[in-house]
C-alpha cells in the first residue's frame, strides 16, 4: 500500500498538522543535534577564517615595518 493511498481519506489537519507534530516530537532531538552541529561548524569556520586573516595581517604589518623586509627567514 502506498503512502498516498494511506493518507487519502484523512482530514487536512491530520496530514498538515498532526503528522508533522508527531515527527518533530519523535525526531526533535535528532533535528536539534543536526542544527547544533551545522551552526557549531559554521561558527568554528568563521573563527578560523578570522584568526588566519588576523595572522596574515599581523605578519604583513610586521614585515612591512622591519628594515630587513626582503631578507626572509
Amino acid at each position: 500500500m502506498a503512502v498516498r493511498g494511506l493518507l487519502t481519506g484523512l482530514p487536512w489537519w491530520v496530514k498538515w498538522v498532526a503528522i508533522p507534530v508527531i515527527a518533530v516530537v519523535v525526531f526533535g532531538s535528532l533535528i536539534a543535534t543536526a542544527v547544533y552541529f551545522v551552526v557549531s561548524l559554521l561558527f568554528k569556520a568563521l573563527v578560523f577564517v578570522a584568526l588566519v586573516g588576523g595572522l596574515v595581517y599581523a605578519v604583513r604589518k610586521f614585515k612591512g615595518s622591519s628594515p630587513s623586509a626582503h631578507d626572509g627567514w
